[in-house]
């Protein structure tokens, strides 16, 4: 199926490695124009060349995701390169190190979850909301977790409570853009088969497959073909909707 996201100008952010560069690597397939952003601009650079390697058109956006003076120059730099923005893909993120109960969690852990997360999610939707509206067309996907509604495992609210906020924004702005043409989704993966997850203690692999009813982690590509799809000319009446990725995994236990 054609997504009709040949000469679209995509930005992901957080596309060094992992998710995000899943993400960037099946827009590109398709045929969509990339913009890269990442906090690491050597993995960034060479995460470009991989994908133009492959005859994707794809340039880099260095820069702290979270930085509203970054994103602003980045939003333009690409309007003044390309004239538009169609998709934008939030996949900035951190992970939990360590982890700590409420009551012992320092308000600076705290913050810093909510800014990497939640405002860089902010930041760059607000900002590519006029060149989506002067070319009637937007699709922006919001990453959240399969923790937003149930809550995580001790030790992670910051990052349970960021990745609720990104679900409560991406049901705002969708309300607010819809006439715009744009869209506004959030999916809400579970444990994705990364080079950072692969690290984890085999023991702890193995039980986290076993608590799964599939019985396996998601792999990233499973991810961006959601993603896709989201971003795709099909998805222009699906909005607001946070898509839960976590193989039927619904009661969040972790025992």
């Amino acid at each position: 199926m054609d997504l009709g996201l040949r000469d679209r100008v995509a930005i992901v952010t957080g596309a060094a490695r992992g998710i995000g560069l899943e993400h960037a690597r099946t827009l590109g397939a398709e045929g969509a124009t990339l913009m890269l952003n990442d906090l690491d601009p050597v993995a960034l650079d060479e995460a470009a060349e991989q994908l133009a390697r492959t005859g994707v058109t794809v340039a880099t956006l260095p820069g702290d995701a979270s930085d509203e003076a970054v994103v602003r120059d980045a939003i333009a730099s690409v309007t003044r390169r390309f004239g538009r923005i169609d998709i934008l893909v939030n996949n900035a993120g951190i992970g939990v190190k360590p982890p700590a109960p409420v009551a012992e969690l320092p308000l600076d852990a705290w913050r810093q979850m909510i800014q990497v997360h939640l405002d860089s999610t902010f930041l760059w939707s607000r900002e590519v909301v006029p060149a989506m509206r002067s070319g009637a067309y937007g699709r922006i996907v919001n990453t959240s977790s399969m923790n937003f509604a149930g809550g995580g495992r001790p030790g992670v609210a910051h990052y349970s409570a960021a990745k609720a906020g990104i679900v409560g924004l991406t049901r705002t702005m969708a309300r607010e853009v819809g006439r715009d043409g744009i869209t506004v989704n959030a999916i809400a993966p579970g444990y994705v088969a990364t080079d950072l997850i692969s690290q984890f203690p085999d023991d702890m692999m193995d039980r986290l497959k076993r608590q799964n009813p599939v019985g396996r982690l998601c792999r990233p590509e499973e991810v961006a073909s959601l993603v896709a799809w989201l971003c795709s000319v099909h998805a222009g009446f699906v909005s607001g909707e946070c898509i839960c990725m976590d193989g039927a995994r619904r009661d969040f236990f972790w025992g």
